[in-house]
């Protein structure tokens, strides 16, 4: 019997799942939780990691004695260790301002295509090359850890960096797997700063007697590593949270003009496979609505989102959920009503109009992922397995199955914990592979099956979604 503890951290929470192997099974459970709520300062996002390492030891306590402890985070966000071995500052959180302007001024240095051979990834400037592109410490930096592996770091003092997290950066290579020497050069970044590169489930050192785990540091790898694939299936997965990461597993990157014109990523996978894939945002467009109204005043509940949404006009109005102008905190419904303007759209006047132009958007945007994934690899996907906390959410499960028109496999719940938890019991020997936890989970976890109704309805809106999104860019 062996006992581990995932670390779960999202940008607006974070938690801990005490596991136990025994038998051949997993038990777990959530033994605590908190609110990541980031910090304002000087006009600026930062990750409050004081707060957050003192929640890691509040669980720890409560976990008692364990044989290893990791960490998933999401990714692309560092931070920079100092010549004291101490962070310089608190790293700052992707949404912040600082990279607004970069991607123009990375096209000076290194074309968007030469950049994209390179490293395989979606090109967003969230993504941490860019954000080193905006940041004023680089100068003093001994080191740059990403979020996952700078937990690791402030517990064992072991500095090390897994490769899936380093895949999110634009600045690693999916072909050799390692830092690109091209991109590193061209601009000027000091490969020395990057911690030596680590395999998936790697012993990265130790703290109060359990080992610290460097598993799928990127929380969208250990949700994929726990995607109970049955035989025969054809799948595409989609990891649903704050962010939507749809996708497919593939054995080499795709690395062509049209992968990038399209906005595909390549990020490494647990297994060693590459994950094939879109960002896409996710619910957090539902969190952020629900705060913006709870902050005026207005108390609303999920659920009660989720009525008022079913309650209302089917395929009122669209929006393409990336739109830049939506992707920053504050005033989201004033921002919906403005781009429905801009496109000649009606505009949602309730509550339930706005959350159900969402929703409806969101199932609509992984309908063309998902018919661009499959036109650049040939594959003709019969399910999607839905993973995280979306899973929860039965009006996204059941609108993006009739979206789809291809069945939706929606669970584990758990799937980030679970493939961090199997990563730890591979790590510690008691698990072979990430195909045999994949089975373990298929076995003992609650998975709920969504069949597409064929209302054709979803087939004109899609007409009107891509002319809508197709027609209207925003400047970035």
């Amino acid at each position: 019997m062996k006992t581990a503890v995932a670390f779960d951290f999202g940008a607006s929470s974070g938690r801990a799942i005490k596991a136990v192997f025994e038998n051949g099974k997993i038990s777990y459970e959530e033994i605590h939780r908190f609110d990541n709520i980031p910090i304002e300062r000087d006009g600026h996002i930062q990750h409050n990691v004081d707060m957050i390492v003192g929640e890691i030891k509040k669980a720890l306590d409560k976990a008692g004695k364990i044989d290893s402890f990791a960490f998933d985070t999401w990714g692309v966000d560092y931070g920079i260790i100092g010549e004291d071995e101490k962070l310089v500052d608190m790293p700052y959180h992707y949404r912040d301002s600082r990279t607004n302007g970069m991607l123009a001024n990375a096209r000076k240095i290194m074309s968007e295509q030469e950049l994209y051979f390179e490293t395989g990834n979606q090109i967003m400037q969230i993504n941490t090359l860019f954000q080193l592109m905006s940041e004023k410490s680089l100068d003093k930096a001994q080191g740059i850890l990403f979020m996952p592996d700078l937990f690791a770091y402030l517990f064992t003092g072991n500095k090390n960096c897994e490769y899936t997290i380093a895949s999110t950066s634009q600045m690693l290579n999916p072909v050799t797997k390692q830092w690109s020497n091209e991109v590193t050069k061209r601009f000027k970044i000091e490969k020395s700063l990057f911690a030596p590169l680590c395999k998936t489930a790697s012993v990265v050192g130790e703290y109060n007697g359990a080992k610290v785990i460097a598993v799928a540091g990127h929380d969208t790898q250990c949700a994929v590593a726990a995607m109970p694939v049955l035989d025969g299936e054809n799948p595409a997965f989609l990891s649903c949270g704050t962010w939507s990461l749809i996708g497919c597993e593939l054995d080499e990157p795709i690395l062509t003009a049209e992968s990038n014109a399209l906005e595909l990523s390549n990020e490494l996978g647990a297994n060693g496979r590459v994950n094939y894939l879109k960002n896409i945002s996710g619910l957090w467009l539902i969190q952020e609505l629900r705060r913006n109204l709870n902050a005026q005043g207005n108390a609303y509940s999920y659920n009660d989102l989720e009525q008022a949404a079913r309650k209302s006009e089917a395929f009122k109005c669209f929006i393409d959920p990336d739109a830049p102008s939506l992707s920053s905190p504050g005033g989201l419904w004033d921002k919906i009503k403005s781009y429905c303007e801009k496109t000649q759209q009606p505009i949602p006047e309730t509550v339930g109009e706005v959350v159900r132009c969402i929703y409806e958007s969101l199932a609509l945007k992984y309908r063309y992922a998902i018919s661009q994934i499959s036109r650049v690899t040939g594959k003709d996907f019969d399910v999607l397995h839905l993973l995280g906390g979306g899973t929860k959410d039965n009006f996204l499960c059941e609108m993006t199955a009739n979206c789809l028109n291809i069945p939706v496999s929606a669970g584990p719940v758990e799937a980030t914990a679970l493939g961090n938890i199997i990563l730890q019991f591979i790590a510690l020997g008691e698990i072979e592979s990430v195909e045999q936890g994949r089975k373990i989970i298929a076995q003992n976890e609650k998975i709920t099956n969504y069949a597409p109704s064929g209302n054709g309805a979803w087939d004109e809106a899609y007409e009107r979604y891509v002319n809508v999104i197709e027609n209207y860019k925003e400047e970035n």
